[in-house]
């Protein structure tokens, strides 16, 4: 995992996560646009963390901190550099990012359907709750 490097992303690194998003992820979503992404870098420029391997993107998470509860969504490792460390390696770079902040939990967004996605973060230590159903309106 040396030759791996995750780093936040900038302003100029929007059209390759949007197009990243469309062939890695499953879905986009309303906010996945120009101005949804560079919201998020201007507001929070920590937060969308990018992995890469020879200057290619592998990964991506967003780690999102409000002040008062961490979420994590966005997780998504391109299909021809799965099972190699990737995902885990951008979760630890979101957690220490949450410690350093003072987070004390981390809410994470997974489609329900991707159950490749429900292995990857078990695996990393998080549980379902299932009790909570999220709500969501577009503005």
């Amino acid at each position: 995992m040396s030759d791996l490097h995750i780093r936040c992303a900038t302003l100029s690194d929007i059209d390759t996560v949007l197009q990243f998003w469309r062939d890695a992820a499953e879905g986009t979503s309303i906010s996945d646009d120009q101005d949804g992404v560079a919201r998020l870098i201007t507001r929070d420029p920590e937060a969308l963390l990018l992995a890469e391997r020879d200057s290619v993107l592998t990964g991506t998470v967003i780690a999102g901190f409000d002040g008062w509860r961490c979420s994590a969504y966005r997780l998504a490792v391109h299909p021809d550099h799965r099972r190699q460390g990737i995902a885990t390696a951008l979760l630890e770079a979101a957690e220490q990012r949450f410690a350093t902040l003072g987070g004390r939990r981390v809410d994470a967004m997974v489609l329900e359907a991707n159950e490749q996605a429900h292995h990857t973060w078990a695996a990393a230590g998080y549980h379902r709750e299932d009790h909570w159903r999220r709500w969501v309106k577009p503005l």
